[in-house]
């Protein structure tokens, strides 16, 4: 069965003005698609926008306003077939500190709200989209969405409850959101991704830095960018693949700490 073909559709990528996001803005470009980086850096965002021949649009992916616009920019310029929800962020604080104090209450939710209403707010709104478009195959497929994880959903690190919280529940909606959608054509993929060499490493002292790679089975580097944007890509044109999680990690397992 010949791949999906995407040419002339549009998409919406978070976080898509740096790092990861940007990869896969780049690379759903390259297929043919229109695409809208919907991000908070207005500079950066506008910049990779007029490189690829899309749009901009200003958005956090916590509020139902940005997220609509966002949608409605992509809808514009062609049926939206794909979102890629990789706007995302971390934090290191102890539930417990070592002086005892207990977690702000406040930065956990800070970090649930971005990263699992953030994407699940964008992924509803896309959905409900998608689903008002035409079908594209003869099976009924009309998009797709590809959600950002995380291996730590699955080992996470002591320091990382609040970021293991938020990408765990990532991967717990992807399977009953790709049964629910089965009656719009839409699907629901989740890729969970090891430890990539973006912005945020590169003033990582060398010793860390190796020290990160050499965790890594094979091969014993960081992931690039682009890895994971390929791993997208191949979801997108794969009209089989729905409801499951894709490791993208050298086979790393995170130690304790």
């Amino acid at each position: 069965m010949p791949r999906l073909d995407l040419n002339g559709a549009s998409a919406v990528v978070t976080g898509g003005a740096s790092g990861i996001g940007e990869a896969c803005a780049r690379q759903l470009a390259a297929l043919g698609m229109r695409v809208v980086i919907a991000d908070l850096n207005e500079d950066k965002g506008n910049a990779v926008a007029k490189e690829l021949g899309g749009l901009f649009a200003k958005c956090n992916v916590a509020s139902e306003e940005d997220g609509q616009a966002a949608v409605d920019a992509a809808s514009e310029m062609g049926p939206l077939r794909a979102l890629v929800n990789s706007a995302g962020l971390g934090n290191a604080n102890r539930t417990v500190d070592r002086n005892n104090n207990p977690f702000p209450l406040d930065q956990f939710e800070f970090v649930i709200k971005v990263n699992l209403i953030g994407t699940f707010n964008m992924l509803r709104l896309a959905a409900s989209a998608m689903a008002k478009t035409d079908a594209i195959t003869d099976d009924g497929q009309r998009g797709a969405v590809v959600n950002m994880a995380s291996v730590a959903a699955f080992d996470g690190q002591i320091g990382q409850a609040a970021y293991s919280a938020s990408k765990g529940g990532v991967v717990g909606m992807t399977l009953p959101m790709a049964r629910e959608f089965a009656r719009i054509g839409v699907r629901v993929m989740t890729v969970a991704p090891g430890v990539f060499h973006t912005p945020m490493v590169d003033g990582m002292p060398q010793a860390v830095y190796d020290s990160l790679c050499a965790q890594v089975p094979f091969p014993s580097r960081l992931g690039t960018p682009e890895e994971f944007a390929s791993t997208v890509a191949f979801i997108l044109e794969n009209r089989y693949l729905n409801g499951g999680v894709i490791r993208v990690d050298g086979a790393i397992r995170l130690a304790p700490k």
